[in-house]
């Protein structure tokens, strides 16, 4: 008699990325697109999240693999944002240099009361409170939905589900808000 394996052999990073890549790439060249609009950059930013998930150390399996793709991309953006806020730190103007004419620069003036930003920015949090109500996978959904404005088929790619399965978190979340705070 002889023994049987029976624990399969972990999956390769470079497997690993070549199988997110199949399932995930379009989705996540939206993801970018939407964000970079430039295709070329998004095309690298996709491209650079494979290549980091085929890096990552360790021979940990993922559990949920999914999620730390996208994790990937929003850190890729977020470094992004802030090399590009550094590399342009020097091309602003200072609104306490002496002798700048704010005058003839209205785009550099705030058109919105700072009432009525402190009234939204409360309203945004209240929102996000009734949304953490709903659970984090309804709640999650709606903000890839609405915030992100993913399709209910690439929402369900993520998750495994069908697009009417995601336009019914979406529903539900739309219908709890409504409860909460009136139609919109």
């Amino acid at each position: 008699m002889h023994a049987s394996r029976s624990s399969a052999v972990p999956e390769s990073p470079a497997d690993l990325a070549r199988r997110l890549d199949a399932r995930y790439r379009t989705a996540l060249m939206n993801y970018f697109l939407r964000r970079v609009r430039d295709r070329a950059e998004a095309e690298d930013l996709t491209q650079e999240v494979f290549l980091r998930i085929v890096r990552r150390p360790g021979d940990e399996p993922l559990e949920n693999a999914e999620v730390f793709l996208f994790s990937i991309a929003a850190n890729l953006l977020r470094d992004r944002a802030r090399r590009a806020q550094t590399r342009h730190a020097a091309d602003h103007r200072s609104l306490d240099a002496p002798g700048e004419d704010l005058a003839g620069s209205p785009s550099l003036i705030e058109d919105r009361a700072p009432e009525r930003v402190l009234m939204s920015q409360q309203s945004l949090a209240e929102v996000l409170r009734a949304l953490d109500e709903l659970g984090e996978r309804t709640r999650d959904i709606f903000i890839l939905y609405k915030l992100e404005k993913m399709k209910h088929r690439e929402i369900g790619a993520l998750y495994g589900l069908s697009a009417s399965a995601v336009e019914k978190y979406v529903r539900k979340a739309t219908a709890h808000l409504a409860r909460l705070f009136g139609p919109a």
